[in-house]
């Protein structure tokens, strides 16, 4: 889940748009012109960052708006801080890692 959002963000062309939509509303022409950039190399990043939910769009005639979707951001990192801040023994997925270092880090990952 955390995972490809965050390799959406991980590329700094895909972050320049979010951290533009979330300024304000754009079209992909917008896009292209500010990006220096073709239409299909902004359609494929849109199309990762709309895949994970960060960006949404809307056609007007020939036009595609394009925002940034807030409320998805404020519940994915909420999520995340929720699961930055349990214990690591109680977070599923890291149960062999638990285990592990027990015998590495004494008191981590209480039982």
């Amino acid at each position: 889940m955390f995972e490809n959002f965050f390799k959406a963000l991980g590329e700094p062309t895909r972050l320049k748009i979010v951290r533009m939509l979330a300024e304000q509303e754009l079209c992909v022409c917008e896009l292209e012109e500010v990006l220096q950039m073709s239409q299909p190399r902004i359609s494929q990043h849109l199309k990762i960052l709309k895949q994970v939910g960060l960006v949404s769009e809307r056609r007007e005639g020939q036009r595609r708006n394009c925002s940034f979707n807030h409320e998805f951001y404020e519940k994915i990192m909420g999520e995340f801080d929720d699961f930055m801040q349990k214990p690591l023994e109680k977070v599923s997925g890291f149960e062999e890692e638990c285990s592990r270092i027990r015998e590495i880090v004494p008191g981590m990952c209480k039982r």
